[in-house]
């Protein structure tokens, strides 16, 4: 999974649409309608900790794992800043390590997605699936084929705020269903620009590997929704929601 070193320094900025709040009302949202009590819970690639803060603020004993520091560094001050005591840790999603065990599981913004191949997800889907109590509840997101192919694609996107200029360019090779995504940052600097640039990928997997994931690392009872709804996914959905559940 990508380090995101200097993409952190500009995350929040650039992604001022994603509506944390929205977010964090729609996971508990989700819980009710699981009829599941969060209890202890992960925020599994937490990034600079938004929606941590935003669940956090709602009630939920929640603490936040990232592979990424400098994503952490902006997570802790954040959180310091809002007077929140939360828990950061510093893990790969492959090598989740836990002093005990969890009642539900986040992960959202297609962090999946992030990892490069369906034996990395497996992975994932083990750790979470080893420290989590029985019944409790894992939560993601992925983002679909249909969003690969024909929303991230080959297509450029540019950002200018107050204070960067960010190039977004993806390459999207159709064999392996991944996005390639190129970062250019100038960040303005009294009248001049300081020049970063990141590099990471995206990788889109057919639903009956996830669903299959789940079920050989324990999870049962798997819902699946349109983002941010309750309807099944459709057709040119863009993000699905899972809600598996710890099994016996």
């Amino acid at each position: 999974m990508a380090a995101y070193s200097s993409f952190a320094f500009f995350y929040d900025e650039l992604t001022k649409n994603v509506n944390y709040p929205k977010r964090a009302d729609y996971i508990l949202a989700l819980l009710k309608k699981l009829n599941h009590d969060s209890g202890l819970t992960l925020d599994l690639a937490c990034g600079t900790g938004s929606l941590t803060l935003e669940l956090f603020n709602r009630g939920i004993d929640i603490f936040g794992i990232d592979s990424s520091i400098e994503m952490l560094s902006v997570a802790r001050d954040k959180s310091f800043d809002a007077g929140a005591d939360i828990l950061f840790l510093c893990q790969k999603m492959q090598n989740l390590d836990l002093y005990g065990t969890i009642d539900t599981a986040i992960c959202t913004l297609d962090s999946i997605n992030h990892l490069k191949n369906i034996d990395e997800v497996k992975t994932v889907f083990s750790k979470v699936s080893l420290f989590m109590n029985s019944g409790g509840y894992f939560i993601f997101d992925l983002n679909t084929k249909f969003k690969h192919k024909n929303v991230l694609a080959d297509n450029i996107f540019i950002y200018d705020t107050d204070s960067v200029y960010c190039v977004w360019q993806n390459h999207y090779t159709e064999s392996s269903e991944t996005v390639e995504i190129s970062l250019v940052f100038f960040e303005k600097q009294d009248g001049n620009y300081k020049r970063y640039e990141e590099y990471f990928s995206e990788r889109a997997y057919d639903i009956d590997e996830i669903l299959n994931a789940l079920a050989d690392s324990g999870f049962v009872d798997v819902q699946m929704f349109s983002e941010l709804s309750f309807i099944k996914p459709e057709k040119n959905c863009e993000r699905i929601v899972f809600a598996a559940k710890r099994g016996k």
